[in-house]
């Protein structure tokens, strides 16, 4: 891979830090726009208590002077304002595994004696790094003038409305307008009784969210390897976030349904363009992006930790028990939404810089301006019989 990433740190500990690897030099870096990210994926109505108590802003250590990009490795930290709270305080025994988190599997995969090793690790909390990466990765893909933008389609039973004409920068001005992050204010306030109906019953929700990617050029990602495929790479990328269990792209279990002549986007001649009329491939096709909009569906199941217990066993003494609550969200599909949007600005990021190759956006600029386009003049075919043979 041309960009990667590792993010280290606990959810009580005192920060979180992120390395990104493989940016090019010379990138201007908005510190601002990087924590309006952050303060965006602590958004949410229903979110939990945690979020009031945090102020997320991140700290770059390495790899930006004078405001722009060396070319180096880029160190990020965001420090965790709880840890003050735990820091001296005697931690009590979580030995009852919570169904729906890595507490019992950890402790399977890594021989943890206390349960809390594991949730320390996986806690959500660790996406905020992802989000202050993706939020680099971000102005990097501006920079060619690609978006990435998102927004909630559902709340458990409640499902936006979103007419096919309102733009994508529609819905995401719309989105960002209230803390349901839905683009539909009918929905959104059918949404908003909705949670608090699962606050009041003392139970979780989740929901459905889609990230964007706007203004993408053809030909990013490959039908050559299986690991080089764009939509297998955005699916396991957003799939990666916690809670996160289906992710398609475009409407593809709708497409399932269908026969191929309803599905297949056919392809017409506009002066020398070729297009489509239609995008129900979510702008990726044969795993190369085709310059429609991509278009990423994720669900996301309700969060594991309930007020109301859940059974569990007490591996400490092997009898039968309940869980025991920790801090979370009610709701956190909003919040989901920004993360997504990062991996995905992260795997576009990744894919572009592997397409145009160059240390600097210097050379990467005119590459990107000379990129093969949909049209007849960049696509001559000899159109003579051939045979295979060496």
């Amino acid at each position: 891979m041309t960009l990667r990433f590792l993010t280290a740190g606990e959810s009580h500990g005192p920060e979180l830090t992120a390395i990104l690897e493989g940016m090019p030099a010379g990138l201007p870096v908005d510190m601002e726009a990087l924590n309006r990210e952050l303060a965006r994926r602590q958004k949410a109505y229903g979110a939990g208590g945690r979020m009031r108590i945090e102020r997320d802003q991140a700290q770059i250590n390495g790899g930006v002077l004078a405001g722009r990009t060396t070319g180096a490795p880029i160190s990020l930290r965001i420090r965790n304002r709880d840890w003050q709270n735990w820091a001296q305080k005697e931690i009590e025994p979580l030995t009852t595994p919570r169904p729906g988190h890595a507490d019992l599997t950890g402790a399977v995969k890594y021989g943890y004696r206390e349960l809390r090793l594991a949730l320390e690790r996986t806690s959500a909390r660790e996406t905020a790094a992802r989000v202050a990466v993706g939020a680099l990765c971000k102005q990097l893909l501006a920079c060619f003038g690609l978006r990435v933008g998102g927004y909630v389609t559902a709340i458990g039973q409640v499902v936006a409305s979103l007419p096919p004409d309102w733009s994508y920068p529609q819905r995401f001005a719309r989105a960002e307008e209230n803390d349901l992050r839905c683009p539909d204010l009918v929905a959104t306030k059918a949404m908003r009784a909705e949670v608090r109906r699962i606050m009041s019953a003392r139970d979780t929700v989740g929901g459905v969210f889609e990230i964007i990617a706007l203004d993408v050029p053809a030909g990013l990602g490959s039908h050559v390897h299986w690991d080089r495929r764009l939509d297998g790479r955005l699916m396991g990328a957003v799939g990666s976030i916690h809670a996160i269990k289906g992710v398609e792209i475009g409407p593809a279990f709708a497409n399932s349904r269908l026969p191929g002549t309803q599905v297949h986007d056919e392809i017409f001649l506009q002066g020398e363009e070729l297009v489509r009329h239609t995008n129900r491939a979510g702008g990726i096709e044969g795993g190369i992006s085709n310059g429609q909009p991509i278009v990423v569906r994720a669900a996301m199941k309700p969060i594991a930790t309930t007020l109301n217990p859940l059974r569990s066993v007490d591996l400490a003494n092997g009898e039968e028990n309940t869980t025991n609550y920790e801090r979370s969200d009610f709701n956190a599909v909003p919040r989901a939404v920004v993360v997504g949007e990062a991996m995905v600005a992260f795997i576009l990021a990744d894919e572009l810089l592997r397409k145009l190759g160059g240390d600097s956006i210097e050379e990467m600029l005119p590459r990107f301006a000379t990129l093969r386009r949909a049209r007849l003049s960049d696509l001559p075919m000899d159109n003579l019989p051939w045979h295979f043979k060496a």
